[in-house]
């Protein structure tokens, strides 16, 4: 997850259907990890980046998981204007879902899919019955219906409470066991992005504290580095966090699976 100086917002989540060009294909690979990072470096719409991707310049290479399975993701992005977007792979080909009404997208099935699932409870009729378990298809539904049912309002504080409100409700439970359905894992940590105040929330579920970065406060001119904020073993950290950030090395990304 990531958000840019100027708006953008880019979220990358496992797809298990995803398949990517052949070995053999000779345009210039991106690897998968990376991929919302090329987004946030490069654009600041959603219109300049499904652009980009239109063009199809580069091929996507996957990368292995830390189970060693390969790790096959689809993307989403939003913009400060309000415009959505759903990029996949599928059968080797890249599918785009381009619409200010594209607001949620959780894991399988693919989004085309979801969006008819999505269709058919819809018809059932929102408030009478929503469906309640942890696969990704029924997260999709409640999180749909719940993001337009919550206040829309100019408050940012409110909006962001109510955002936070529905990707709480559509989580999966830390540490639940379901070996028997191996695409459904414990939602680790959550964001919430303010697009138009330029403020970054993150939550870890192991920890009791919201914590957030302020964009406006932070020096993106060329040469000022790269930072990080370490988190790790620090679940009591929360609050305004942007003064925080020390000099690091760059972020490095995970290498393409052999």
């Amino acid at each position: 997850d990531g958000m840019n100086e100027k708006g953008l917002v880019a979220n990358l989540l496992y797809l298990v259907e995803s398949e990517y060009s052949p070995k053999d294909d000779p345009r210039p690979a991106l690897v998968v990890s990376s991929w919302a990072q090329y987004m946030l470096d490069n654009f600041a719409t959603v219109e300049e980046a499904v652009a980009d991707a239109r063009r199809e310049q580069y091929r996507m290479v996957t990368v292995e998981a830390p189970n060693g399975a390969p790790g096959t993701l689809h993307l989403s992005l939003s913009d400060a204007t309000g415009d959505s977007a759903i990029l996949e792979y599928i059968g080797g080909e890249l599918v785009v879902h381009h619409s200010r009404d594209h607001q949620v997208m959780t894991n399988s099935p693919v989004f085309e899919q979801q969006l008819a699932l999505n269709r058919y409870w819809q018809e059932i009729g929102g408030t009478v019955m929503l469906p309640g378990t942890n696969r990704a298809a029924d997260r999709f539904v409640r999180a749909s219906f719940y993001i337009n049912a919550v206040p829309q309002t100019d408050d940012a504080k409110e909006a962001v409470a109510a955002v936070f409100s529905v990707v709480r409700n559509c989580s999966v439970p830390r540490g639940i066991s379901t070996p028997d359905q191996p695409n459904i894992s414990s939602t680790i940590w959550r964001t919430v992005s303010d697009q138009k105040n330029l403020i970054y929330f993150y939550e870890n579920t192991a920890a009791p504290s919201v914590l957030w970065v302020d964009l406006k406060r932070v020096d993106f001119s060329e040469g000022s580095g790269s930072r990080k904020l370490d988190l790790a073993g620090d679940l009591m950290r929360g609050g305004d966090q942007t003064d925080s950030f020390r000099a690091s090395d760059p972020f490095r990304f995970l290498v393409p699976a052999r």
